[in-house]
């Protein structure tokens, strides 16, 4: 199959949809990939990284989508994507469309055959693409919060883990899934006082013998969220 790696183009968008590495993976079991040049600068992969691992580096956004069979993506593709897109070409990517009645209407209009991360389930019915930037969002939340406890920040000028002869700062995080229990990791490793609300006991009675008597869990109810 051949393969087309586009530069993503919407805000703030750094990610790429390959690694040079899955390239070279890709390419050892006898796919060919395209990549668009600088692709992969937002994570500091150049051009001769991916041509290193065998991928062909083209041009424009354009014969990326016009060659490929398949799109690989991060992010959902932009308005001005919608138009590269050919019907029967397959298209791999987050692409979230509950909230875009107009990227899913110009998905039907391609014709193409769409493939959003985020719904790939495995054989146990959990979501292995989707699980990862769960974990990102749970370990950045704790980090992103602390930051901004800072008093040049705004903040109150708290120091999550205290220090000695005072009291650490008490996280509370609702609900423990995945992103949840990635935070709750950062929270106890920062020395924070931690508290996780969650309605699932069995769920509870997991992250108990996962973190230990230092994790304070609690059953959900309103006046568990209001007193914490």
């Amino acid at each position: 199959m051949l393969i087309g790696v586009p530069k993503e183009i919407k805000t703030h968008e750094y990610r790429v949809g390959l690694v040079p590495s899955s390239v070279r993976e890709l390419v050892h079991h006898g796919h060919r990939v395209l990549v668009e040049s600088g692709a992969g600068a937002g994570i500091g992969c150049d051009d001769e990284a991916y041509r290193a691992a065998g991928a062909e580096i083209v041009d424009s956004a354009d014969e990326v989508f016009g060659r490929a069979e398949m799109i690989v993506k991060v992010k959902e593709p932009q308005a001005s994507e919608w138009p590269r897109l050919r019907e029967g070409q397959i298209l791999f990517t987050y692409l979230h469309l509950a909230a875009e009645k107009a990227l899913t209407e110009g998905l039907m209009a391609s014709g193409c055959v769409a493939i959003a991360y985020e719904t790939v389930t495995d054989a146990r019915g959990r979501l292995p693409l989707l699980a990862p930037m769960s974990e990102v969002a749970g370990r950045m939340s704790i980090q992103v919060g602390a930051h901004y406890l800072e008093k040049m920040q705004g903040g109150r000028g708290i120091l999550l883990g205290g220090v000695p002869g005072v009291h650490a700062a008490k996280v509370v995080v609702l609900g423990g899934g995945v992103a949840g229990t990635n935070a709750i990791r950062v929270a106890m490793g920062m020395e924070a006082q931690c508290y996780v609300i969650d309605k699932a006991l069995s769920r509870l009675y997991e992250l108990d013998l996962q973190f230990g008597a230092m994790l304070n869990t609690i059953y959900s109810t309103v006046d568990a969220i209001e007193s914490h």
